[in-house]
């Protein structure tokens, strides 16, 4: 009986290790059966394909166009498109944006100047805008949210009773209810802002508006869209039982949103095309980043899901760049250069320094990377999520940006950051090296094959007749 027990225990063995192979440049060992094992790790994070929403062609053609008009802006010298470009991933390629008054585009835009010289930038890196239909949390600091109900909580002031909500965006009472979606909620936004749109009040009429006074920016804008023939044209394909003189902004917002929707949801990088049933889409080396990713590494704990991310706030100990946002800052921190992420715009103190998880379709595409963008590789921004608190320490602005950018680096901030990290935001993850490259590569198989032809949403011309390019 006990020899019975002996071989069995010795064929029970040479199963397990059979079941396994060792992968020499990882020293991880992965599964035969890669596929099988990989499809439970997906199961369990309830990571699906990604679907498009259906969008209706004449909104679609009416929001691309006034995605890429200036008109939009106060001085009619900004889009959407500045900062959102396809040759850019929809985003900008430079660490923080350069809004209204700036001069040519991404890497060679030269930011205006203030009263004193300096010049001046956008907080904040600019949010690339794939797959962001069915997003619910909008902004690095979630300002604008979808709640359950659909209603919307966006960023205006706020009784300190709304501050203690779990869910809270203070003074969802600006916004109209009635718009199409988050993302079109989230269109409402730049336009009434000084630096990214507006202007300032002494140089245009939406400009000059009080600050507090959305409703009245927006009745101006849309004023300004719908003198013009064409655009009136356009609106009634979209809205035929609407006259013009009752058109709002909210309207001119669903349409940007029902483009970007359409133009920027794309499901076929090598990853969807797995999800899809393609085993042979991803390579060994992407697939075995995709078990790490999803176990030994942690990254799926917050992006998760199909659009992988879990749209909640996390301090990853990111060193502050650029100028201050937020209205609730740490007291003693006036200088306008501190940022407080979602503790600024919620005042509520654990959020502090904390900022939205983002979702990783097409990352390797949408760099500089975190919300103010200080790092240039996607290695390095993998080397700081693996290692929050190290990587911080050690950061070096020099190392990852170009000189006039990293002077704007606040080497002051980083002690407070720290301070209000919380240990399971930033416990350290080791990887070897080969595990580190098999988790790049599979990132780099979030990347979809058509933003190679996103410019063929760029229109030739606008209604306004003003310079689609920058």
């Amino acid at each position: 009986m006990k020899k019975i027990s002996i071989v069995a225990s010795i064929f029970i063995l040479a199963f397990i290790a059979s079941s396994c192979v060792t992968n020499e440049k990882t020293s991880t060992k992965i599964p035969v059966d890669t596929d099988a094992y990989l499809a439970d790790l997906l199961n369990e994070h309830n990571v699906t394909p990604i679907t498009k929403p259906k969008t209706d062609p004449a909104k679609v053609e009416l929001g691309r166009i006034l995605f890429w008009d200036k008109l939009l802006s106060g001085n009619k010298n900004i889009s959407c498109a500045t900062c959102h470009l396809p040759e850019a991933s929809t985003s900008d390629n430079v660490p923080v944006s350069v809004g209204q008054g700036g001069k040519g585009k991404m890497t060679k835009r030269v930011p205006p100047k203030d009263e004193h010289g300096k010049p001046v930038f956008i907080p904040r890196n600019s949010l690339d805008l794939f797959n962001r239909g069915d997003m619910v949390t909008f902004f690095w600091d979630g300002r604008l949210m979808v709640k359950k109900d659909g209603k919307f909580l966006a960023p205006v002031g706020g009784t300190p009773a709304r501050r203690e909500l779990k869910y809270i965006s203070p003074a969802g009472y600006v916004l109209p209810q009635d718009l199409d979606s988050g993302l079109a909620a989230q269109a409402m936004f730049p336009v009434t802002s000084v630096n990214e749109m507006r202007g300032n009040p002494h140089e245009n009429n939406v400009a000059a508006i009080k600050n507090w006074e959305w409703q009245k920016m927006w009745d101006g804008l849309i004023s300004r869209i719908v003198a013009i023939e064409e655009y009136r044209d356009l609106f009634k394909k979209v809205y035929p039982d609407i006259p013009a003189d009752k058109l709002t902004f909210g309207h001119a917002a669903n349409a940007i949103a029902a483009f970007e929707i359409e133009a920027f949801t794309l499901t076929d990088a090598p990853f969807d095309m797995y999800l899809q049933g393609d085993k042979n889409a991803l390579s060994k080396e992407a697939k075995q980043g995709a078990i790490l990713f999803y176990g030994k590494a942690g990254c799926a704990q917050c992006h998760t899901g199909s659009l992988m991310t879990n749209q909640v706030f996390h301090n990853r100990a990111v060193p502050q760049l650029g100028p201050g946002k937020g209205s609730n800052i740490p007291a003693g921190r006036s200088d306008g250069t501190w940022d407080a992420g979602r503790g600024g715009a919620t005042g509520i103190t654990p959020y502090f320094y904390s900022f939205r998880t983002p979702p990783l379709r097409n990352v390797a595409k949408t760099g500089p990377w975190m919300h103010d963008g200080l790092y240039s590789t996607l290695e390095a921004t993998v080397r700081h999520e693996l290692d929050p608190i190290g990587s911080a320490k050690n950061y070096d602005p020099y190392a990852h940006l170009t000189k006039d950018v990293a002077e704007l680096y606040r080497a002051k901030q980083m002690e407070d950051i720290l301070s209000f990290t919380k240990p399971e935001d930033t416990q350290k993850v080791t990887l070897s090296e080969g595990e580190l490259s098999n988790l790049l590569a599979f990132l780099e198989s979030l990347t979809s094959p058509s933003l190679d032809g996103l410019a063929k949403w760029v229109p030739k011309k606008v209604p306004s007749g003003l310079p689609v390019e920058d």
